[in-house]
C-alpha cells in the first residue's frame, strides 16, 4: 500500500481520441490522468490499491491507453499535480478524487478549460460546471441508513455524539441526511459533532474531548470505520461503560469481520461504501472515451446496511480495506 506523497504509475495505453466532447479515433492514444489522495488511512489505502488494479487490468486490455496515477497528501499538492498532468504529461482525460471540494474546484475547472474530459469521484466540486461526469457512492444513504438504524434500535431516544470527515460536499450530504432523520426524533439529542478528518488518531482526540465533556453518551456515530477504531480506543482508555454502540461506515473488512463474529459488543452494524468505486470510475471513463462517448452526468453506487445477518456478503478478506 502506498504511503503519502506522490506515486506515479507508468503509462498504460488505451485507444481513444480525446478532444473535449468530440469523437475519437480508435488509433489515437488516450492519456488518462488519475489524481487521488495518498494512502493516509485505510479507505484511501483502498483507493490507491484499486486505482493501481484498474491500471494493470486496463493496460492489458487496451494497448493504446496511457494512465498516470498520482497521489497527493493535501489539496495544494494535488492542485500542483493537476498542472503537471496537463502541461507535462499532456493528459486528455482525468479521473479525480479531490482531496477537498472547494480548494480543488478552480484547479479542476482550469484542467477542463484545456479540453480535458473530467470525471470527478466521490468528493464533489463546489461548481459542477467544472466536471463532465460525477461518480460516487450514495452519500445520502450513507448518512440516512445509520440514522434510521439508531432511531429504530433505541426507540427514538438517545444521546449521540458524531464525528465528521473532511469539509467536502460528500461530508455535507452525509451530515444533512443523518440530521434530517434525527429531526424526526426530538428525544434523540446530538450533543456535538466535530471533524476528525477520516483519521483514527484525530478521531481518538475528538472522542477524548467528547468523553471529557459529556458524562452520558449512548451512541457514537463515527461515520467512517477508520474513525470508529479511534473512537473505540478512546472509549477503552477512558473505561467508559455508558456507551452502547459505535457506528462506523464504509464496510472495511476488519469491521465487517467484527460484525460477522460478534466479537465486540459496541460494533453491531455498518454501512457499505467501497473504495472500489475508483476502479469503476477509471474503467467507465476509459471505455467511454475509447468510443468517443461521454458518461452520464451522474452515476451513484448504492449503499446498504450491514448487520450480522448479511455481513458475509460484504466480507472480502483479500481486499486491502
Amino acid at each position: 500500500m502506498l504511503g503519502t506523497g506522490l506515486a506515479v504509475v507508468t503509462a498504460l495505453s488505451l485507444g481513444l481520441g480525446l478532444g473535449y466532447g468530440g469523437t475519437a479515433l480508435a488509433a489515437d492514444p488516450v492519456k488518462l490522468g488519475v489524481s487521488i489522495p495518498a494512502a493516509t488511512h485505510g479507505f484511501t489505502g483502498g483507493i490507491v490499491w484499486w486505482a493501481n488494479e484498474a491500471k494493470k487490468e486496463l493496460e492489458k486490455a487496451h494497448p493504446n491507453l496511457q494512465i498516470t496515477v498520482k497521489t497527493a497528501s493535501g489539496a495544494p499538492e494535488q492542485a500542483n499535480q493537476l498542472q503537471d498532468l496537463v502541461t507535462v504529461t499532456k493528459i486528455n482525460a482525468l479521473v479525480i478524487f479531490p482531496f477537498e471540494s472547494a480548494a480543488l474546484t478552480q484547479p479542476v475547472a482550469q484542467v477542463k478549460k484545456r479540453g480535458v474530459y473530467v470525471t470527478v469521484v466521490d468528493r464533489g466540486l463546489t461548481d459542477t460546471s467544472a466536471q463532465d461526469a460525477y461518480i460516487a457512492g450514495d452519500n445520502t444513504a450513507f448518512g440516512r441508513i445509520p440514522a434510521e438504524y439508531i432511531a429504530k434500535k433505541y426507540n427514538g431516544k438517545a444521546n449521540i455524539v458524531a464525528l465528521r470527515g473532511i469539509p467536502t460536499t460528500l461530508d455535507n450530504e452525509r451530515w444533512e441526511a443523518f440530521t434530517g432523520v434525527m429531526k424526526q426524533h426530538p428525544d434523540i439529542k446530538i450533543l456535538d459533532a466535530k471533524y476528525a478528518n477520516w483519521n483514527r488518531d484525530d478521531a481518538f482526540k475528538v472522542t477524548q474531548d467528547f468523553l471529557t465533556r459529556f458524562k452520558e453518551i449512548d451512541v457514537v456515530w463515527a461515520a467512517d470505520d477508520d474513525m470508529a477504531f479511534g473512537v473505540l480506543r478512546a472509549i477503552e482508555q477512558a473505561k467508559r461503560t455508558d456507551i452502547k454502540e459505535v457506528f462506523g461506515g464504509a464496510g472495511s473488512k476488519t469491521m465487517v469481520k467484527t460484525i460477522l463474529d460478534g466479537s465486540n459488543p459496541l460494533i453491531r452494524a455498518d454501512v457499505s461504501y467501497s473504495p472500489k468505486f475508483i476502479y469503476d470510475a477509471i474503467k467507465m471513463t476509459a471505455e467511454a472515451r475509447l468510443k468517443g462517448e461521454a458518461l452520464p452526468a451522474t452515476h451513484i453506487i448504492p449503499s446498504a446496511l450491514i448487520t450480522q445477518e448479511n455481513a458475509k456478503d460484504f466480507y472480502f478478506p483479500d481486499s486491502p480495506y
